[in-house]
Formats: C-alpha cells, structure tokens, sequence
C-alpha cells in the first residue's frame, strides 16, 4: 500500500502579542479570523485559526500568541517560509498594500515563479506567488476584494538538519511527488490545487530554537478519520515514532517528526470550524472544548483582549 496527502491542512507558528498578530493577518493580510479559542494543552493561551472565507483546509494558518515571549530563530528543523497564493495579476495591489503599511518586501524568482518575500511582524517569513489554481477566497476585508485576496497555502519551504532523509519522508511516505531541482532547493508537488508545493532546502546550516517568529509543525491531510488510522500504521511502519490520536475539536491530529528534525503533523479535513458555531459568525466569540468550559470567566479575565479592525 502506498500512500498520498493530498496537501497541506495548515501551518501553526508561535507569534507575540495576540492583537498585534490579528492586525496583520486579518487587518493587512485579509485573512478571515475562522475560530477564536485556546491552547488545549495550555489553556492560558490563545489559539487562534485564520484562513478563506470558509476556513478550508489548506487555507488555514493558525498561532499561538505569547505577548513577551523570547524570540525564536528560524533555522534547519522548520518551515522556514510559509507561501500563499494569489490570483493572477493581484501582485499590483499586493505591492501597493505592502507599501502603504510600510512593510519591508523583496521580490525573487524559484522554479521559474516571481514571489514576493516580506516579514510578519513576530520575524515569521511569509512569501506571495501568482497562481491560477485553487478557487477564489469569497472573503472581503478592508478593501481587499475577492479577484485580489489570498486563496490558501501555495506551499511551504522547508530547512532540515538532514535534507536527503526529509525528502525520503516527503516523496516514500508523504507521497508527494519530486518534480524538480534549481540551486539549493528541490520542488515536490501533491494533487492539491493548493498548499501542493513543498520546497525543500538541500543543505544544512544552523539549527533553529523554537520561539516567538517560528513555525511550530507542518500538518498535511487525511481525508476522515479511517484514512487517518491507515496513516498512523503506514507512518509507524516506515520507521518513525507516531503519536497517538489526538482530538483537536475541528480536526483529529497524529504528531511525529521526520529524520531532518521538522515536526509533521496528519489532521483530518473533518469536521471543520462551523461544527460548534455557524459559519456566518466564525471566529467573532471565543470557543472552547467542553473540559475547559467551566473555567470560561477565568479565562476571559486572563485572555488579552482581541478584536478584528479594518487598519488605515
């Protein structure tokens, strides 16, 4: 039996100060704030979900905010850039918005594609790419319209401590597939029409540590539950440590991490984020699974503030 992701089911990063975190990717980026609750194994915290109009997998980029926490460096063991992508001919506007908020960008070329490279404002680096595939983001915020907006993930790039065993892990057990090599970057490609790109720096150099500005694990799909089941026993048989399954209130997660030291989560598309509240109000209260429910006024008293703004 072998086995194929379909793609990228989200990304989770450790940022700073939560406000500061919701400005940027709901005021600059767009993003819809999908689901506002907290860290299951750190309740203290928030845990914050961003993504298209619906909150789809592969559109969902999600944090952990720690206002005063040590910054961490990105480094071999990461992502070390998060992609999304735009329609065709959104750069124009990308450029002006990315002005007109003064953010620092530079503009590169891999695999014979333009991208625009800027950072958020935790150091998380974030790139732009023009693509024609994955559907339009129905989601309109603070002047950004739907032939402009992020559709999801284009992909992510990864830094590993041992480049060679990483893609062993991307292309026999992932299944992704190897389409190319350019520099210091090999390209694998899944069957999504987005977060399909994985880009995979081919040497080491310094280790990350894990902080404010990094990106905490990498999770890939599973079509249900079942799938996921089939995945735990296919990823343990090829030699790696797999967890246990987890329950994450919007997705079921198995954890392990691969040779190169990057941690890899599987989560499961089901049952999504309009389960426990509708989709029409995604993201506007806070949300919590029913063990911490009883601690809510607490809660609420420790959790800084937070609110959704359309910025200047």
């Amino acid at each position: 039996m072998r086995k194929q992701t379909s793609g990228i089911h989200h990304i989770t990063a450790i940022v700073g100060h939560p406000q500061e975190n919701v400005d940027f990717y709901a005021g600059v980026l767009g993003l819809r704030l999908v689901k506002k609750t907290v860290n299951f194994d750190d309740p203290g915290t928030y845990h914050l979900y961003f993504g298209d109009e619906g909150g789809k997998p592969g559109t969902i980029i999600t944090f952990f905010p720690w206002a005063g926490a040590r910054q961490g460096k990105i480094g071999d063991g990461q992502v070390g850039v998060t992609s999304y992508v735009v329609p065709k001919g959104a750069f124009p506007f990308w450029e002006q918005r990315l002005q007109a908020f003064q953010i620092p960008y530079q503009k590169v070329e891999r695999f014979g594609e333009t991208y625009i490279q800027f950072d958020d404002p935790h150091g998380l680096h974030l790139e732009l790419v023009e693509r024609e595939a994955g559907e339009v983001n129905a989601w309109t915020f603070g002047g950004i319209t739907s032939e402009v907006a992020i559709k999801g993930f284009g992909g992510a790039t990864l830094y590993s401590a041992r480049p060679t065993q990483t893609a062993e892990a991307l292309e026999k057990v992932m299944g992704f597939e190897r389409v190319g090599e350019e520099g210091e970057w090999i390209r694998f490609r899944s069957s999504a029409d987005i977060g399909n790109i994985i880009d995979l720096k081919n040497t080491s150099s310094e280790r990350g540590s894990m902080g404010v500005g990094t990106v905490h694990h990498l999770a890939f799909r599973a079509i249900d539950d079942q799938d996921q089941l089939e995945w735990q026993e296919y990823v343990s048989g090829h030699g790696y440590g797999v967890t246990a399954v987890r329950d994450r209130n919007y997705f079921n997660a198995i954890y392990f991490r691969e040779h190169g030291e990057i941690l890899f989560e599987i989560a499961t598309d089901p049952p999504g984020f309009a389960h426990d509240e509708p989709k029409e109000t995604m993201g506007e209260q806070l949300k919590l699974p029913e063990q911490y429910e009883q601690y809510r006024e607490q809660l609420n008293r420790r959790l800084i503030p937070i609110v959704v703004r359309e910025l200047d």
